[in-house]
């Protein structure tokens, strides 16, 4: 009886711990199954956001080429004339808005353009504001991304001190560049930077 008690405490012993590998083996695999999912699921997730990016540039390129269409290319640029008349920082949100920014000629080719081209969009204006000031130190010209300008084209020295810090094409100067307040409600034309 006592041999018979052993055998039945050792296959009961035996078969639990045969389930418990089972089990142990089962939640393993379900655990490796969880995992290979999960990587899966990264990686359509990945998949999916490149997609999104693909398409938002493809987005972007299509605005562009509209934009182009719209108004002119030179060089790598697009160049957008808007009629209303802003202020300085409501006419460069404007053009963030839409993509681009205030316009800012880099070299004389570039200047000669945008003034051609704002002299046949914008007829009867004066002058519309360029993408420069001197905000934030006086004397010290910048694009609005706070970029140094190297290139400068300036009708006379700017003069206006701490109350003129915002920059202008003027067509009665042949396309030179005056000091206004930033303020003064202006036509403007935005840029677009084409890849």
């Amino acid at each position: 009886m006592e041999w018979s008690r052993l055998v039945i405490i050792v296959l009961v012993s035996v078969l639990l711990l045969d389930q418990t590998r089972g089990q142990s083996s089962k939640s393993k695999t379900q655990k490796d199954r969880r995992t290979k999912e999960k990587e899966r699921d990264g990686d359509l997730k990945t998949q999916i956001d490149k997609l999104w990016r693909e398409i938002n540039s493809l987005k972007e390129m299509q605005a562009l080429q509209t934009v182009c269409l719209r108004g002119t290319k030179i060089y790598k640029k697009c160049y957008l004339a808007f009629e209303e008349t802003k202020h300085f920082h409501e006419a460069n949100e404007d053009c963030i808005a839409k993509g681009g920014t205030l316009a800012i000629p880099r070299d004389a080719d570039e200047n000669n353009a945008l003034r051609d081209y704002a002299k046949k969009s914008l007829p009867g204006a004066g002058d519309f504001w360029l993408g420069i000031n001197d905000m934030v130190n006086e004397g010290k010209f910048v694009d609005v991304n706070g970029i140094a300008i190297t290139y400068f084209n300036w009708d006379r020295s700017p003069n206006g001190g701490k109350r003129e810090n915002c920059a202008l094409m003027t067509q009665a100067s042949q396309g030179k560049w005056v000091d206004e307040v930033c303020r003064t409600l202006k036509k403007y034309v935005c840029e677009f930077i084409v890849p």
